[in-house]
């Protein structure tokens, strides 16, 4: 397989993400489209599974995809997304654009409730987005805010200045505004990501920590918390008073956090889950013929790959981390270990992502026999030798997949390169996550998921300033291009010269593309196996009579 290749399969079930701005128009909505003729079951109860257990259902705080399943079913921002990943109204309704493109004004729907029934207002959004850039929260995603453009975002985050001179205000209840720092043609695109998701001031600041416990949290979207057992299940019932609510089918969601993707399988083979996101390589082949129909796959913007910690010796060595790079066999992981369409990389950003062309990689081009020469010529002029060896670990989370990808990794360092010596840590979800934060690893498994359908939602996360660079790496020139790219006509080429940095510097291993593997029952309606950011709204579902 050619690296950066689509497969034809996986590129025809690509969606390229809509932008929605306007005049005071309104806009087209979408929850679940239940065709003519079909039989719903009487039980719309909707068991997924998620992975692991959230650190967070907090939307400024929350982390990751497993806490990103549920908080998307509780909470919804000024936008959302259609089952194909096209942006479409949320609590706002429309909105308009100046004419120097920096200042949008949103006109929150007269409908729109909290699950207590209070009124959703812009004083809402303005409370909320200014908790994301409050350095006293602390949240993992406040350079999300500044990736966004929203003035004074940086110097909030900095403590330069106070949050509440970010630039948003509510020009009146319902009616919510945002000013950029300059313009930001993917703009709208951003305000589907959770970090921009509205929470209710009165519980935030009544129960404090505890404010997104069952008994107390108080939800906008279609779904609200009833149950939380830590590292058993959650469930959420309909909010009732959710603007689109009539449209809603699915009455109760379950969300068993089960990191073992073995275990999640046997549960869903034993009918005791409808969807879940994850499928064990050893037993994909075999589901491909038995259950053909309930497997479903296509192409996402996310990257699975190594980050290397810039802050230790000798990470910081650029020779050390490419030839780390050059001496894993990509192939061998997509195709021999996992073998389920993944497809091979030494870039971060996917090649289909909407409206970005991938430049040509100098080390895609090379034969496997090329690359392990070079490596092993790298490592010797970093000093590693006999009497030097290089020791570390490769910390990963809990997963089957997570274990073989090390393992074999440790097995290729130590049989193409001398004089290397590599330990493997696993930890669960939580713990890892906070392991990465403080920096305490030399190699880290990472995975990225865009959080828009644009090349900056990956390019972004290796600026200096970014809450997701665990690796701590930093390049004045790469920030720049970066920043450049946010009001340029043609961002491409800035993105493709990042990513020359990226293969030149090699912060990170990048190893394969993902793509989405779902397990779906086929009494399961409304999914439309296409966002190219793997979302699943479970208001857009429904089950039908088997």
């Amino acid at each position: 397989m050619k690296f950066n290749k689509l497969p034809k399969l996986i590129a025809t079930a690509i969606a390229t993400a809509f932008i929605a701005t306007g005049s005071g128009l309104s806009y087209p909505t979408m929850a679940a489209e239940v065709p003519a003729g079909v039989e719903l079951a009487k039980d719309q109860t909707l068991i997924r599974g998620i992975g692991a257990e959230p650190g967070s259902l907090d939307p400024q705080k929350v982390e990751g995809t497993p806490g990103g399943y549920v908080v998307r079913d509780l909470f919804e921002g000024l936008v959302t997304e259609d089952p194909y990943g096209k942006i479409i109204p949320g609590q706002a309704e429309s909105w308009t654009v100046s004419n120097d493109k920096k200042v949008y004004t949103f006109k929150i729907r007269d409908n729109a409730n909290w699950s207590n029934g209070d009124p959703v207002t812009a004083h809402d959004f303005v409370f909320a987005f200014r908790r994301a850039v409050d350095p006293k929260l602390g949240s993992n995603y406040a350079w999300y805010m500044e990736l966004m453009g929203i003035k004074n975002a940086s110097e909030a985050i900095n403590g330069k200045v106070k949050p509440f001179e970010l630039g948003v205000k509510a020009i009146d209840a319902k009616t919510f505004e945002i000013t950029l720092a300059k313009p930001l043609p993917f703009f709208i695109k951003t305000l589907a990501h959770y970090t921009t998701y509205p929470v209710h001031q009165k519980t935030v600041e009544k129960y404090g920590e505890k404010w997104t416990q069952p008994e107390n949290m108080v939800t906008n979207g279609p779904y609200k918390l009833t149950k939380w057992v830590v590292n058993e299940r959650m469930e959420s019932v309909r909010n009732k008073h959710y603007w689109d609510d009539k449209k809603t089918v699915i009455n109760n969601v379950a969300y068993l956090p089960i990191e073992s993707s073995n275990a999640e399988l046997n549960r869903y083979k034993a009918d005791e889950m409808h969807l879940t996101h994850t499928i064990p390589e050893d037993h994909f082949r075999n589901l491909k013929k038995t259950i053909p129909d309930e497997i479903k796959v296509h192409g996402i913007v996310a990257t699975y790959f190594y980050v290397f910690n810039t802050k230790k010796k000798p990470f910081d060595d650029v020779r050390v981390r490419k030839a780390l790079t050059l001496a894993i066999d990509r192939n061998i992981v997509t195709d021999k270990i996992l073998g389920m369409g993944q497809i091979p990389t030494f870039s971060l950003t996917p090649p289909y992502v909407d409206g970005f062309e991938a430049p040509e990689n100098p080390y895609a081009s090379m034969s496997q026999a090329e690359r392990v020469k070079k490596a092993k010529l790298l490592l010797a002029e970093a000093g590693i030798n006999e009497n030097n060896p290089l020791k570390f670990e490769v910390l990963y989370n809990t997963l089957e997949s997570h274990k073989k990808i090390a393992l074999a990794a440790a097995s290729m360092w130590k049989k193409n390169l001398k004089h290397v010596t590599v330990k493997l840590l696993n930890q669960e979800w939580k713990t890892f996550l906070e392991t990465k934060k403080q920096g305490d690893f030399t190699v880290a498994r990472y995975g990225w998921n865009g959080d828009y359908n644009e090349a900056s939602t990956m390019l972004s996360i290796l600026t200096t300033s970014s809450g997701a660079n665990d690796g701590k790496y930093s390049n004045a020139k790469y920030d720049k291009l970066l920043s450049q790219s946010a009001t340029a006509k043609n961002p491409n080429k800035f993105y493709q010269q990042a990513e020359a940095i990226i293969a030149r510097d090699m912060p990170i291993l990048p190893l394969y593309h993902y793509v989405s593997h779902v397990l779906l029952k086929q009494n399961v309606g409304g999914y439309a196996n296409a966002n190219p950011l793997d979302n699943i709204y479970s208001k857009n579902l429904y089950i039908t009579k088997k």
